[in-house]
């Protein structure tokens, strides 16, 4: 049996209430993460595997047990190679370095603009360098997302660089079917749009989004970000995020106030509910993929090298967002989206890709397994939460949920202080008298259950009373 450890936010097979899973952060600040996450997790399951997820954040001091527990390391990534993640870049490499296990990265790409100029890139080259360095140490080859972040590596000097495209459009295996379903998009057409907060500031999204809401009663925005979430479960609009009020998710917004905005914590969920809609769009690339994975029409307005060099992988519709028509229709996008590249470049796509894991020591499912049968009898048997949703109700059904929870962390965080105090208690009474020492602040517990309950606490007295 092959024990795989696996860089994920959660398992697949997680059922995580909404107010647990916004407090831990399992969606690793993007619920677009556990898409490929969940690919990743379904495709190396086999009869002779193990697949056991280790959680998005770095313990470089578990490098000892994870060489004696586990017999490989697989890390699918998304963006990595951005300066906000050289941190966690560094992290990833120094658990890496103490890693005696093959290590598999699948899916990692490099970010810059649309025109591909990789010189933003160039201040974090050395950790760039050393985190594929040691990756390389320890397998065959590191597999990147497109056409871009291949140059970029090779142009560091490095060899052993596969293109495969992101896990999450094998989800399915080597079959992937997107049809229209209608000749043309209406009034009366689901339309889902989905986009990021600098998209909707600065790029101009904020503007389509507003006449798409005009022009079709049934739209629905797909956020993805944790304050995306937090927006909608708790009404909390602290951080730059909350200061940008075009975006659907924010509380002042129309569409939030229409109930037509949805995070999702799970996968299974997300994708579900996109099998209902005509037709996705926007500038965020997994938000279009589940689409696609729904077997819905998607086009990807992109706004960086991350989703440009993706879409043109996998022959995705898209158009760059600096392109777009003032007075941009969705319907214009559904009319000229053409899938048939799509769909009949999958297999060599897959094979591909399964080549890759295979030339890495990692078996797969639709090779040498089910199919992913298995996976998915069990995943349909768990009772996921639904999406979240905006808080416009003040019921008490609506009330006891959140105020639960907050209730039981008080309670958590409450013996965690009395536990504190009577050590704190015992230490001074072992102290020798002459010793002067700064006693310890009994009050940081308290201080701590205010920061992660007072803000939720008040916007939820707030909601009550509207």
């Amino acid at each position: 049996m092959q024990r795989i450890l696996l860089r994920s936010g959660k398992s697949p097979f997680d059922v995580v209430p909404v107010e647990e899973a916004l407090h831990r952060d399992v969606i690793g600040t993007n619920s677009g993460n556990l898409i490929f996450s969940d690919a990743a997790h379904k495709i190396l399951q086999t009869p002779r595997t193990e697949v056991v997820s280790n959680g998005i954040q770095t313990n470089v001091a578990a490098a000892g047990r994870i060489n004696e527990q586990y017999d490989v390391f697989v890390v699918p990534l998304a963006n990595a190679f951005r300066p906000s993640f050289e941190p966690m870049l560094k992290r990833l490499t120094r658990l890496i370095t103490q890693l005696r296990i093959p290590v598999v990265v699948v899916g990692v790409g490099a970010q810059a603009g649309l025109d591909y100029d990789p010189s933003r890139l160039k201040a974090m080259e050395p950790s760039v360098r050393e985190f594929v360095s040691a990756v390389l140490d320890r397998s065959a080859s590191i597999g990147v997302r497109g056409e871009f972040t291949e140059k970029y590596l090779k142009d560091l000097g490095f060899r052993d660089v596969e293109v495969i495209g992101c896990p999450s459009l094998f989800m399915y295996g080597k079959d992937l079917a997107v049809h229209k379903d209608a000749p043309a998009l209406t009034a009366a057409s689901r339309v889902a749009v989905n986009g990021s907060h600098s998209a909707v500031k600065s790029q101009g999204l904020d503007r389509v989004i507003a006449r798409a809401h005009q022009r079709y009663p049934h739209l629905r925005f797909i956020g993805q970000n944790l304050s995306d979430a937090r927006q909608l479960h708790w009404r909390e609009v602290a951080g730059p995020d909350g200061l940008v009020t075009a975006m659907p998710t924010h509380p002042d917004h129309p569409m939030y106030r229409e109930d037509k905005v949805r995070v999702y914590i799970d996968p299974v969920t997300w994708i579900d509910d996109l099998r209902d809609f005509d037709f996705s769009f926007g500038s965020r690339i997994h938000g279009n993929i589940a689409a696609l994975l729904a077997g819905t029409p998607a086009t990807v307005l992109c706004g960086d090298s991350r989703t440009l060099e993706l879409c043109r992988y996998f022959d995705i519709p898209h158009r760059t967002i600096d392109d777009l028509p003032e007075d941009l229709d969705p319907a214009q996008l559904y009319e000229t989206a053409d899938f048939g590249a799509f769909m009949s470049g999958h297999q060599e796509r897959f094979e591909r890709f399964t080549g890759f894991l295979s030339r890495n020591g990692l078996d797969n499912t639709f090779t040498h397994s089910d199919g992913g049968a298995a996976f998915e009898e069990q995943l349909r048997a768990l009772p996921f939460p639904a999406g979240v949703r905006p808080w416009i109700d003040t019921d008490i059904a609506s009330l006891a949920s959140r105020f639960g929870w907050l209730q039981s962390r008080m309670s958590e965080l409450a013996a965690d202080n009395a536990k504190l105090k009577k050590e704190l208690a015992q230490s001074r009474a072992t102290e020798k008298p002459a010793a002067q020492k700064p006693a310890p602040s009994t009050t940081s517990v308290y201080r701590k259950a205010r920061k992660v309950v007072g803000r939720p606490l008040r916007r939820a007295l707030q909601s009550g009373r509207q």
